[in-house]
């Protein structure tokens, strides 16, 4: 699935989570340097979404993998399986 969201270009330039080579700790160096570089005073606020997908409606959740991200046939089967025994 991770190379086809690469191939088609559907993830983010500065997304962090769920790419290899990618961390929190990246991500926290990009925003680090992009405050350096504006010379401004800046506030930054920090959440903590580690269960937010917890929450989410698998049926909206497989609908816009389907519809957004072209996700089809036997992969998206094989996410229906896995968010049913969760």
């Amino acid at each position: 699935m991770e190379s086809h969201l690469v191939a088609a270009r559907l993830l983010p330039r500065h997304q962090s989570a769920y790419r290899k080579g990618h961390s929190t700790e990246t991500a926290l160096v990009k925003v680090c340097a992009d405050l350096i570089d504006c010379g401004h005073h800046v506030l930054l606020a920090l959440l903590d979404l580690s269960a937010a997908f917890d929450t989410v409606d698998h049926s909206i959740l497989m609908e816009r993998l389907s519809r957004s991200f072209a996700i089809c046939d036997g992969v998206l089967d094989w996410i229906r399986d896995y968010l049913s025994r969760v």
